[in-house]
């Protein structure tokens, strides 16, 4: 398959088929994902959309998407934090299988940059750092 070398609503699409493809196939993460949308095509269908209209937004400014990542994620069952480190790479591992490497970068750039977002808003706890900081300072 000759890797795209123009970020498209087509192969924006099929990266997203793709990479949930993996992501549901993958030990670690199909749990995760089966927890929250389960294994049934009819729930997946607007999943894909969902996400197909969240990266078209992101890499084609096209305004598709109208939800809320974060809220999406903090409504999700506790997941530990690792897991982000898994799907970066399931993640990086399709943006290269299927664009050329600067559309590919590019990619996997946002990509990072929303996970750091998502990571922090979801285990980042400053009461915790200072409590932790003031009992090693006593």
């Amino acid at each position: 398959m000759m890797k795209a070398n123009i970020i498209t609503e087509e192969n924006i699409t099929r990266f997203v088929h793709n990479f949930y493809k993996k992501v549901r196939s993958d030990k670690e993460l199909s749990p995760i994902f089966i927890s929250a949308i389960g294994n049934d095509e009819a729930k997946w269908g607007p999943h894909l959309q969902r996400m197909a209209d969240f990266w078209s937004s992101i890499m084609l400014a096209s305004r598709k998407y109208h939800g809320n990542p974060f809220k999406k994620h903090k409504d999700l069952p506790p997941f530990d934090i690792i897991f982000f480190d898994r799907w970066l790479e399931l993640f990086a591992e399709t943006a290269t299988e299927l664009y050329t490497t600067s559309n590919a970068d590019l990619f996997i750039e946002k990509s990072k940059r929303i996970a750091t977002s998502l990571k922090l808003g979801l285990y980042y706890k400053p009461a915790v750092l200072d409590f932790v900081r003031q009992d090693h300072e006593s």
